[in-house]
């Protein structure tokens, strides 16, 4: 089948364009600037906000996967939230327009969203059913809020254009773990090894998280189950405090040290990396309702099994990766 990605150059993109493309598929991959990517991946520009001549590439395609937006690894500064937002909802926009005007459009299009839509919460987990939408919530930060509006932006964006012969899904993603360099899982193995990998702010706030070769076999069952559309949730169905998580994590880099921190200190250790606290303090419990319901059968449910996993890649000491994983069940992916 023929894939077109746009944002398929970040992390999160190169985990799935790698595995579509392993399995023989046509993966088209948007982005600003043009660069060489791997064997059986096409690379075509786009600005992200209009709709040009890479338009032909959807007419015809079988699926979009929208992953474009500004990374949300930064100083939430009013100009760095605004692009955050505009990136989003302007290329979603694009999206649209573009398959609203093609002769033939996708059966399907996948459009990127985020576990951060529902709101801080410790006392139990958000599904899609019962899930909790954040922006109210007291005793958390104000400026909190405007994340979660930008994800609703984002969501209802998809929902704008007139395509009545395209199902639609937004993936509410969790954090992507995987052992690429610059990925969440590289920076928090850097912290973890170094000995400064302890709880924040006592660490009882939770951390939704997916194994990367589940991810890309979650958005593989997406693409197939035409019966599922609207938001579903991207996460492993063992969401960890954030204790637990880097426990983890030391224990598979050998058993550090982990210092704690409080929450001063991670402002001024967020200030250092350029990120933002919310990052690290927003409970973010969310668990896989819907695709627990479809049958989907996770391959790393928990956070230590994935943990272990995942620095073993890092080490190249075996691989249960994305493109393993799907070679094992037949080098194909669903659909196909």
């Amino acid at each position: 089948m023929k894939v077109v990605i746009p944002g398929g150059t970040g992390q999160v993109g190169g985990i799935l364009r790698r595995a579509l493309a392993a399995c023989g598929h046509e993966v088209v991959v948007l982005s600003r600037s043009p660069q060489q990517l791997e064997g059986g991946v096409r690379h075509v520009v786009w600005d992200g906000r209009t709709v040009g001549e890479w338009a032909r590439e959807v007419d015809g395609a079988d699926a979009v996967v929208n992953l474009a937006g500004r990374t949300v690894s930064c100083r939430y500064t009013e100009r760095n939230l605004r692009q955050m937002m505009d990136s989003r909802v302007d290329s979603t926009r694009a999206v649209g327009r573009a398959l609203e005007a093609a002769a033939a459009p996708p059966r399907v299009w996948l459009q990127m969203s985020t576990a951060t839509i529902y709101a801080d919460r410790r006392d139990g987990a958000h599904d899609e059913a019962t899930g909790v939408i954040g922006g109210h919530e007291r005793g958390v930060p104000d400026y909190w809020e405007y994340s979660v509006r930008i994800a609703r932006a984002w969501e209802a964006a998809q929902q704008e254009a007139d395509l009545p012969h395209t199902r639609r899904v937004a993936l509410r993603a969790a954090m992507v773990m995987s052992p690429d360099r610059g990925g969440v899982f590289d920076v928090m193995s850097w912290m973890a090894r170094l000995g400064v990998g302890g709880p924040v702010a006592g660490g009882g706030q939770y951390v939704s998280w997916i194994h990367d070769a589940d991810f890309v076999r979650a958005v593989l069952l997406l693409l197939e189950r035409d019966d599922l559309d609207g938001p579903v949730n991207l996460a492993a169905p063992g969401p960890v405090t954030q204790r637990a998580l880097m426990r983890g994590l030391r224990r598979a880099w050998g058993g550090r040290p982990g210092l704690p921190a409080t929450a001063w200190m991670a402002e001024l250790g967020a200030l250092a990396l350029r990120t933002d606290t919310e990052l690290l303090l927003k409970s973010r419990r969310v668990v896989p309702g819907r695709l627990l319901d479809a049958g989907f059968e996770f391959e790393h449910p928990t956070w230590d099994e994935a943990a272990r996993d995942l620095a073993g890649r890092r080490r190249g000491r075996g691989a249960t990766g994305p493109v393993r994983v799907l070679a094992q069940k037949g080098g194909a992916a669903p659909g196909s």
